[in-house]
Formats: structure tokens, C-alpha cells, sequence
């Protein structure tokens, strides 16, 4: 489905670079609609909320749903890559967030799947509610906050597509979501309950975090944990550590990249199985390490083993990670039997695999997600 969310910005006069100190830029954006904004604002008010529905007119909360928690986001993406964010001649919007970008990669490969989180009552956050709802995203859990703008993210592209982030949240809406904001409800009849750990970074968004999750473990819901580590966004890379272990044991599922398994053991060797065993706790059922165009790697109690991936031209990396968490637990929401399968769970792993390939092709984040259609077809290429 096209997003109406690709226009291109050009910005021209002076530049300036930010230290690494300012990476949580404490610069306030003021965004100045135009003579029409308020109509078409106004409209996106009364059209944005509800369950989102499929296309055949059926709500797509009949299915078991994943619920993603956390952030949403703009992503202004460099319309070329290899530039400094000053040097970048213009950018592209899209729209973005770590669970965000799940939720609408679970619906787009014909999943079910809900979004809980805070968004500014401007253009821009009525904007990525509809995003979610046009997208078959139930967007009933999203709050909006009066106070405090939609958070935005600059992100620097290496001529390998790779990326750095600039944030602007000081704060930001989605650090502000509360714990009486919740939907339990939507929360409590959710399949699987996937979140990361920026909404742990300052309150009352942590505590909200914990709440739910809290809420969804003692309803029997499957705990997604992916990191997403942002070193720029915490206070110092020791709270970052700690706050990202302190609900570690909690998650049934986890999914790290190399880089987190370095961070969070001070620098061991991320190749090493013993090394990443340490992270593997009591009660987990799945640990995946994702190896960018390697694959990724699988340990549960009785299994491990790795499943390669699959070869493309990398334009923007942004996402990649997100769809494959998307493929894989679009998967498991249909059948946790997977977890006791191995042969079964790799064959999920593969398609997730294809899932964060196609993504790396387009830029952007929610509008480089793939299909199902489009996984299949290049599974068929690769196997052919």
C-alpha cells in the first residue's frame, strides 16, 4: 500500500554539526502549517481511530495480534547516501519507530497486529495514526499529548547504506505516554507483546512500559524484547546497560544484533556461542542474534544453529532489523509450536531472513516493508 509520507525536504542557509553530546538535540522544532493545514488536520482527527480492518471488511483483532509498545516516529532520511547530515542536499520523510515499524510489517505480510504509544497532537502525529490504521494497524492504544511534539529522527546513510541518528525529543511525546493511558484490555488479549527498551530511558513512559508488560505476563502473552540499542538517546552507556538488563529475564523472546552482544558483555566476542549463552536465561524460549546479510543465528533449551540470508544491493539499512522481527513473529503468533520445531522454526527464520533483505533495497523504514507476495517471490529467486 503506497504511505502518503515520501515528500522530500530541501533545506538551504547555514549548517551546523552537533557534538556527541547533543545527539538528544535540545533544539525545540517549531513546524508552521499552512493556510490549510488546519482543515486537513482537523481531518485526520476525525479519521484516525479504530480497529483497522482487512480487506475484506473484518476486523484484524479476530486473529491472534501482536501488540507493539513503544515509540513512533519521523525518520528524515538523506536523499543521498555517503553525505554528513550537513552536507546531505535533502531528505526524505518517513515514517518510523522501532515497534511501529514491526506492527506495520506484521500487518503488511497479512498478520494481525495493534500499536500501544504516544504520539504530539500535530500534523505530524495524527499523520503516523493514520499511517497505522491505513496500513490495517489497530491504532486504538495511541495517545496524544497536547505538550509535547511528535518525535523526529535525522538519520546519516554511509555509501554502504548503514546510518547514524540524530534525535530531537526534549521531551517528546512518546517519552510522555502514562501508565493510566493504557488499553489493559488490548493489552491482556494480545498473542504476543513485543517491545524495546527507548521507553525505558526516562518516565513516566518506563513505568508505563513495565505496567504493561507486567499486565500482559500475568495474562499469559509471549514477552518480544528487542533492544534497539540508541546510545545517543540514554544518559551514559552504564545506564543504558543496566536499564536494558533489568528486564532481560522477563522476555520469552529475545532478538540482538552482534553490536548489543558486545555492548552488554563490555566487549566479548559476539561469535562466541558461550558468550552469547550468558544472555540466554532460565525461562527464555527463543534467543536470535541477527547478522545483517549473514542471517542470524537461533539458541532455545534444546537447539541452536544458524540460517543464512539472503544477498541484495543495500540502499538504507533502516528497518531491516524490525522487519525481520516482524517475519518471524508474524509466524509465531500463527503457531508457537515453532519454538519446539527446529526444522519448522528455521524455515520461519528464513522468511524473516527475506524480510529484512527486501527491506535494505528501499529507504526508509515503514515504506520499505515487504509483502508476503514479494518474501515469497524472492525465496523462489533464491532457491532457483
Amino acid at each position: 500500500m503506497a504511505l502518503q509520507a515520501t515528500t522530500t525536504f530541501c533545506f538551504s542557509g547555514p549548517t551546523f554539526r552537533s557534538t556527541p553530546h547533543s545527539l538528544t538535540s535540545k533544539r525545540r522544532i517549531s513546524i508552521k502549517a499552512s493556510s490549510s493545514s488546519s482543515s486537513t488536520l482537523s481531518n485526520s482527527r476525525s479519521n484516525l481511530k479504530g480497529r483497522a480492518l482487512s480487506s475484506d471488511g473484518s476486523s484484524t483483532q479476530e486473529s491472534p495480534y501482536v501488540l507493539c509498545f513503544g515509540e513512533m516516529l519521523i525518520d528524515f532520511v538523506p536523499t543521498t547516501s555517503g553525505l554528513s547530515l550537513a552536507d546531505a542536499p535533502a531528505f526524505k520523510k518517513a515514517p518510523g519507530g522501532a515497534p511501529a515499524n514491526v506492527a506495520v510489517g506484521i500487518a503488511r505480510l497479512g498478520g494481525s497486529s495493534a500499536f500501544i504509544g504516544k504520539v504530539g497532537e500535530d500534523e505530524f502525529g495524527y499523520m503516523l495514526a493514520n499511517i497505522l490504521k491505513d496500513n490495517n494497524v489497530n491504532n486504538e492504544g495511541m495517545r496524544f499529548d497536547p505538550g509535547a511534539r511528535t518525535a523526529l529522527a535525522f538519520v546519516t546513510l554511509t555509501s554502504e547504506g548503514e546510518r547514524e541518528f540524530m534525535f530531537y525529543r526534549n521531551p517528546s511525546a512518546d517519552m510522555l505516554l502514562e501508565e493510566s493511558e493504557l488499553d489493559f484490555d488490548l493489552i491482556k488479549k494480545a498473542k504476543i507483546f513485543h517491545y524495546g527498551s527507548i521507553s525505558l530511558i526516562t518516565e513516566p513512559c518506563k513505568s508505563a512500559h513495565i505496567a504493561a508488560a507486567k499486565a500482559a505476563k500475568e495474562a499469559g502473552v509471549i514477552l518480544s524484547y528487542d533492544p534497539n540499542l540508541r546510545l545517543p538517546l540514554w544518559p551514559s552507556a552504564d545506564n543504558a546497560r543496566e536499564e536494558i538488563l533489568s528486564i532481560w529475564d522477563t522476555a520469552d523472546i529475545i532478538k540482538i544484533s552482534e553490536e548489543e552482544i558486545v555492548f552488554l558483555t563490555k566487549g566479548e566476542d559476539p561469535y562466541d556461542d558461550n558468550v552469547v549463552r550468558k544472555l540466554f536465561h532460565p525461562k527464555l524460549k527463543l534467543l536470535l542474534v541477527t547478522e545483517g546479510p549473514e542471517g542470524c543465528r537461533y539458541y532455545t533449551k534444546d537447539f541452536s544453529g544458524r540460517v543464512h540470508g539472503l544477498k541484495v544491493d543495500v540502499v538504507d539499512t533502516t528497518g531491516a532489523g524490525d522487519a525481520f522481527v516482524a517475519g518471524i513473529l508474524s509466524q509465531l503468533a500463527n503457531d508457537l509450536s515453532l519454538l519446539q520445531d527446529e526444522e519448522r522454526l528455521r524455515e520461519a527464520l528464513m522468511f524473516a531472513n527475506a524480510c529484512g533483505a527486501l527491506t535494505v533495497k528501499v529507504r526508509g523504514a515503514i515504506p520499505a516493508l515487504p509483502t508476503k507476495e514479494a518474501v515469497h517471490e524472492a525465496l523462489l529467486k533464491a532457491v532457483v
